[in-house]
């Protein structure tokens, strides 16, 4: 029997209780023999700047880095809304990703059939969505530099951010989007500001350079990203991976999520770079919503996002795709059965707590394991 390593860090808000479902299951898979998970616990985000004055610990860190997979909750919130900048909550899960080099983040939006009517948008448009948008994590906006903020000479602000691709970020990001597209409808959009930023001119000469010379059998579409968000609302079954930077990634990932009902049902990956030796890959998963401290400790949370973001490291970290089925289809068995948490629930219609949501994916998940 196979023994993984798994670093669980439920964070801030609701964090702690969506990951209390996920440990069930593991716990679960460990008794049935399917794997056996050696897991542990630490703190990130807001929760460690209480306890050590950082975001995440180089403690922390090193037990990351040992990892087979890193199972994070959700950080933040308006408790550690003025600490400084550098310690900031969300500083926890960008040194993740950085020193993880988890460069591809993989955030499926799946609609399925019980939760059509839940979508702002009308049955038709979403029902039998499936899309992924792979998202470049590591470089970009968010991590470009000079970032600061400087007070010139006639005493006003200016704040600059800095935007930076190279060759290499952007070919190893394609890569993903090909390979992946080759898995699924074989088709490719990639979103960026080709007629406004320079970073977009090289981002679509690469793409279409890796397409030409690699993937030429795949089918690839360019699409200004502000007229993508556009189309995600208006047509989302266009598209079946969906490849972009850093920052358009994280806005158009979230406008995917909601045509699904809510941010409490999706899950996400990051990946990092295959091992040569090994093909084994660092990776991080986490539900796409964030810390929801309005409803934190009151046992309202979908956990479903987290369930499912525990089925994806199944079947890319762990190798256990047949279970990773079993958790897919049991989460809509009990989809289809009704019942629902508050947050994907009609008007009039009762709503069952994160526990007996998280149960009832158990006891479904039991029965599809056989």
């Amino acid at each position: 029997m196979a023994t993984f390593n798994l670093l669980l860090l439920p964070g801030d808000g609701i964090g702690p209780e969506v990951m209390g479902e996920v440990r069930k299951i593991v716990d679960f898979l460990s008794r049935q023999g399917v794997a056996r998970f050696e897991s542990e616990s630490d703190l990130v985000g807001g929760s460690a700047f209480d306890a050590h004055g950082v975001a995440i610990t180089d403690a922390a860190m090193k037990t990351a880095l040992a990892a087979d997979a890193v199972l994070f909750g959700a950080v933040g919130g308006p408790k550690w809304d003025k600490v400084p900048y550098q310690h900031r909550p969300e500083a926890g899960l960008l040194r993740l990703r950085k020193d993880l080099g988890l460069f591809a983040n993989l955030r499926p939006a799946i609609c399925y059939p019980a939760l059509a009517d839940a979508s702002s948008l009308k049955r038709d448009v979403v029902e039998g969505l499936d899309i992924v948008i792979v998202r470049e994590l590591t470089g970009g906006v968010y991590f470009g530099e000079p970032k600061e903020i400087v007070t010139l000479e006639n005493g006003e602000k200016r704040a600059v951010d800095t935007q930076i691709y190279t060759t290499g970020e952007i070919e190893r990001i394609a890569r993903v989007a090909f390979e992946l597209a080759k898995k699924r409808g074989n088709k490719v959009a990639s979103a960026e500001k080709r007629n406004v930023m320079k970073s977009g001119v090289l981002w679509n000469e690469v793409v279409t350079h890796v397409h030409k010379n690699e993937y030429p059998d795949v089918a690839l579409e360019h699409v200004l990203a502000d007229n993508c968000a556009m189309q995600l609302v208006r047509q989302p079954k266009q598209y079946d991976v969906l490849v972009t930077d850093n920052l358009f990634g994280d806005v158009l990932s979230d406008i995917a999520a909601m045509l699904t009902g809510s941010l409490g049902m999706l899950p996400s990956a990051s990946l990092g770079a295959e091992d040569a030796a090994t093909g084994k890959r660092k990776a991080l998963y986490e539900p796409v919503h964030g810390s929801a401290p309005d409803i934190a400790g009151k046992g309202l949370a979908n956990p479903l996002a987290m369930i499912g973001s525990l089925g994806m490291a199944l079947r890319y970290s762990f190798n256990l795709g047949d279970a990773a089925d079993a958790l897919d289809k049991a989460i809509a068995n009990v989809l289809a059965a009704g019942l629902r948490t508050k947050d994907i629930a009609a008007a009039g219609q009762n709503a069952v707590g994160t526990t007996d949501m998280g149960d009832a994916v158990l006891k479904e998940f039991q029965k599809a394991l056989g």
